[in-house]
């Protein structure tokens, strides 16, 4: 088993976060901050929702099942494949350990428990989070009439902290590492795709409520630490260098 930290070997995996942290802060910059109280068409109320979905819990791994399928698909040898399933591994585990610990250390609210505060639901946001959650989803409960569906859903289903997006860490490390691995492989197209979802991801979860820009920004920063903290492992035999003899 091979190891290597070189950056060199991560050139393409920096280029998709280039590509995507520029997308994602144009967008949010030229994007007004949404009125969490405003109705969404059924069309933005869906896709806000299946794209949301795409990095959360359950459907995360329909989305690991697509990206998985790519070195597969490009009839990659098994050791190759499975170099790339164990740096891809580590990274989701190491997001995940990331998030949930700054998560603890940081204790910012929410975007939508500010705007509870706003309709006099509650005191404050810190009163919100000092409720058990039988009464926080009781809170949420007396606007449920007044907010789009996808954005209840999502109140409902995360009432911790919002710093840094849990969502767009794992979108940022799928970009990254598959955008990085199809940039690579000359797969213009599908990394396009690829970036345009984690751009989705991010924009969803601003829109529905769930985060600030900053947790956006901050979680694809920390992916693009992570990438380069995890090594490139190669599975297969390196080449042993033929030496000349000198008698």
């Amino acid at each position: 088993m091979f190891f290597s930290f070189s950056p060199k070997h991560r050139i393409y995996e920096l280029i998709a976060f280039f590509l995507f942290i520029s997308v994602m802060g144009t967008i949010l910059l030229l994007t007004p901050a949404p009125d969490l109280f405003a109705s969404l068409p059924p069309f933005e109320n869906e896709l806000l929702k299946w794209l949301s979905r795409s990095a959360g819990e359950y459907l995360f791994i329909i989305t690991l099942a697509i990206l998985c399928s790519i070195p597969i698909i490009q009839r990659l040898s098994i050791k190759k494949i499975l170099s790339l399933y164990m740096q891809f591994g580590i990274l989701l585990v190491l997001s995940f350990m990331l998030k949930s610990g700054v998560k603890a250390i940081t204790e910012i609210p929410r975007p939508y428990t500010q705007a509870l505060v706003q309709v006099d639901l509650v005191d404050s946001t810190e009163r919100f989070y000092s409720l058990d959650e039988d009464s926080k989803q009781a809170l949420i409960s007396h606007v449920e009439n007044k907010v789009s569906p996808a954005r209840i859903e999502q109140w409902r289903a995360s009432t911790n902290y919002s710093f840094p997006s849990g969502h767009t860490i794992f979108a940022a490390i799928c970009v990254l590492f598959w955008g990085g691995f199809l940039l690579r492989n000359k797969h213009y197209i599908l990394t396009a795709a690829v970036i345009t979802w984690g751009v989705g991801v991010g924009f969803s979860r601003v829109w529905l409520g769930m985060h600030w820009p900053t947790d956006l920004m901050a979680s694809i920063i920390s992916a693009s630490i992570l990438i380069l903290c995890v090594p490139t492992i190669n599975l297969e035999k390196e080449p042993i260098e033929k030496t000349k003899f000198t008698p």
